[in-house]
Order: structure tokens, then sequence, then C-alpha cells
């Protein structure tokens, strides 16, 4: 996992929490890297769970809850440094359906390393969206943060139900996206 990722966790929980909070965190975590991290350098995945273990248990908040509130952050971060890809899309239905073929297409080739999910997007209706996603991290709440962040970002209200799981045994997610009217 690329550094900006640990990078983002860290302001978050800065911001939100403080620095005494995040210095706790690293004491439970212990990264080889001790929470130094370089955004364009690759850093192990399980790392990335230990630390929403140690802020799950800090917090007292359930992992999911903590991966999906950082996916949100995250997007808003990603969006503010490559607001580009959203700029060229006109709603949250078009940039969705554009991660796969435009966002990860550029992502892979900056980075020969990068370890990303594959996206499918089906436009169901105009106010409905079905997101296959599957990757062997399994970080498809993360995923859900992401798409709820862009939500925010298009001002389009949406609601999202996790119709299949990896989790569950399923061989992929899918993510059913609705836009509130």
């Amino acid at each position: 996992m690329k550094g900006i990722v640990f990078i983002v966790l860290s302001e978050l929980v800065e911001t939100q929490h403080g620095i005494e909070a995040w210095e706790e965190i690293l004491q439970e975590v212990k990264p080889e890297c001790e929470g130094v991290y370089i955004s364009t350098a690759s850093y192990p995945d399980d790392e990335m769970i230990k630390y929403v273990k140690a802020i799950s248990k800090k917090l007292s908040l359930p992992s999911t809850e903590i991966t999906k509130v950082f996916g949100r952050y995250l997007f808003n971060e990603l969006n503010d440094k490559y607001g580009f890809f959203t700029k060229q899309c006109a709603n949250l239905f078009e940039f969705l359906d554009s991660i796969e073929n435009v966002i990860h297409k550029e992502v892979r080739k900056l980075y020969q390393d990068v370890n990303l999910p594959t996206i499918d997007c089906t436009v169901d209706s105009p106010n409905e969206m079905l997101m296959l996603y599957h990757s062997p991290r399994k970080l498809c709440y993360l995923a859900e943060g992401l798409i709820s962040g862009a939500a925010d970002h298009f001002e389009e209200p949406i609601a999202l139900t996790h119709e299949k799981c990896m989790h569950d045994g399923e061989s992929r997610c899918e993510l059913r996206i609705i836009k509130q009217l």
C-alpha cells in the first residue's frame, strides 16, 4: 500500500483525536518505519490492518466503521491532490465508472508495484448503479467510504448497500449505489 494512504490516516487521527492519540496508536502498531511514510513508497498491506485494529480499539468503534470513515476522508484528500479526475466527470456515476479505465490506468502507469482492486460498474437506471469490487486485500469498506466521499463531492446524496461481500465468502463484493432524489 502506498505511503500516501498511511500519511492521510495519520492526518485523520491527529485532526480528529489529537497527536497523542496517534502516538499511542504508533506505540501499539510499532511499524518498521516508525510512522514516517514516504507518499510514493510501498508499505505492507497488513500494516494498515494493524492500524485499523488499533484505532478501533482506542475509539471503541467497529473496524468496518473506522475504515468507512477513513475512506470518506481519503477521498477528499486525494481529490485535493488529484482533482483533475473529478473535474473530468459531470456526476457521481460518471466518476465511479471512470475508476477502472481512467484512474487505475493512470496509477498503474506511475507505479509498477501498485495493487489496485478490480472495479466494474453497471448503470441500471439513471439513479442506480451496481459496482462489482474485487481485491485480494478485501478493502470493500474502504471503497464504501471512498464512494460516500465522491457522492459528497458531487453533492449527490446516495443510499449504499453491500449486497454481497468477500468477507462472507463471496468471490467479489457487490455494492449498489442509489441516488436519493
